[in-house]
């Protein structure tokens, strides 16, 4: 299992490096990397804050995205019913969340954890399973 982890981590790391060293499409030329590495004052100044109320943005609920995966969650739900599904969805959750918590530990960014977990939670109502 410890094999295809670091396989899987070398794998990821392999493709964003490559991708970072990819030749830009805007007006000057050379890395993404680069570009994206300058300071933003001028971007933050066009484009306003907008204020957020005190419940998260990311609530789901019965407003979750149709995707690639809601056909098997849907037919989890028929199958386990809705308490069941809803116990085996928390506890995956939790343990991709530990996941998540351990390698931002491994990598040394840990004030990167609630972002990556926010970016999971989208992800996986973009691919259907929260539905």
């Amino acid at each position: 299992m410890k094999s295809f982890q670091s396989l899987l981590l070398a794998l990821a790391l392999l493709g964003s490096s490559a991708a970072a060293f990819g030749v830009s499409t805007r007006a000057m030329t050379g890395s993404s990397f680069v570009i994206s590495q300058r300071p933003r004052a001028a971007v933050a100044q066009q484009q306003p804050q907008q204020q957020r109320n005190s419940k998260s943005h990311l609530q789901m609920g019965s407003m979750a995205k149709f995707g690639i995966f809601s056909p098997a969650v849907y037919g989890a739900k028929i199958a386990l019913g809705q308490e069941k599904l809803n116990k085996i969805r928390g506890k995956a959750i939790s343990l991709h969340s530990q996941a998540i918590g351990q390698f931002c530990e491994w990598a040394g960014a840990y004030h990167l954890r609630t972002r990556l977990i926010k970016k999971a939670k989208t992800n996986g109502d973009v691919l259907g399973f929260l539905v």
